[in-house]
């Protein structure tokens, strides 16, 4: 007979725990710097052989409304949204808000780069709301193929 007893299934509250634990740390990417959940804009990070795609959701935005630098390895987007005032219909004022779900105020993500990144060999454009930063990958870093002779 055991000293110690357990009202549940042990496995399921190691589950318990780690859930726990995840939401105490934040549940935050090693890669972002400035980034935690609800954060504005929302980003996908992916990369191809030649480069690191970086896609910025910020639906509302003119191009000119970020600004988008690169130094000592990390890759820095910031700007600012305004907010929608809505008329009151018919009165030409302002309705009152009671509740938003809509981000509006400046923003700043940084995003570490990888050390193949080519800081000299980024575009970035904004179409459909999307901002997409391209960061080129320097030759060295680079595959490959070798010819077996």
């Amino acid at each position: 007979m055991s000293e110690f007893f357990f009202g549940t299934d042990l496995f399921s509250e190691f589950d318990r725990l780690q859930r726990q634990m995840a939401n105490l740390a934040g549940g935050f990417p090693s890669s972002l710097r400035a980034g935690r959940t609800g954060t504005f804009p929302l980003l996908n990070i992916g990369a191809t052989d030649d480069s690191i795609e970086i896609v910025v959701f910020a639906p509302g935005m003119q191009a000119d409304g970020f600004d988008v630098s690169i130094d000592k390895g990390m890759l820095t987007i910031s700007g600012e949204r305004a907010s929608l005032e809505v008329p009151a219909e018919g009165s030409g004022e302002a309705t009152r808000v009671y509740a938003q779900e809509r981000f509006a105020g400046k923003f700043r993500r940084v995003i570490e780069m990888p050390q193949q990144a080519d800081p000299d060999n980024v575009k970035a454009r904004y179409v459909n709301g999307c901002l997409t930063i391209s960061v080129g990958k320097r030759e060295a870093s680079r595959p490959k193929a070798i010819a077996v002779q």
